[in-house]
């Protein structure tokens, strides 16, 4: 499954307020670069993540944000870099680039 344009649109018009943002498409899902930093990804089934790094890792887990992991094929559970936006950042852009900034600031 690929990310549809709509959703796109909807991560993109989230994001507006950091500024040019420029994207590239991987793995059916989008990266989503500020000033050439990758700092987002769009999966392929909508939904949008932060990277987060350094203090940013304890605050998305202190807000209760999933962190992405996937298992391999030996089983074991490997842990990106990533957490999925809260609810309610989802439908508020002004959260959604308040968290995208703070991030930004650590990568």
């Amino acid at each position: 499954m690929a990310v549809s344009g709509e959703e796109i649109a909807h991560a993109l018009d989230l994001l507006t307020d950091l500024g040019p943002l420029t994207t590239r498409k991987m793995f059916g899902g989008l990266s989503i670069y500020c000033d050439g930093v990758i700092f987002a990804i769009l999966m392929s089934d909508g939904r949008l993540l932060l990277k987060g790094q350094g203090p940013m890792q304890e605050r998305f887990d202190d807000m209760g944000m999933e962190r992405w992991a996937y298992t391999r094929k030996d089983g074991s559970a490997t842990h990106m870099p990533y957490w999925h936006l809260p609810e309610s950042a989802l439908d508020e852009p002004g959260e959604t680039v308040d968290l995208a900034r703070a991030a930004l600031q650590h990568l």
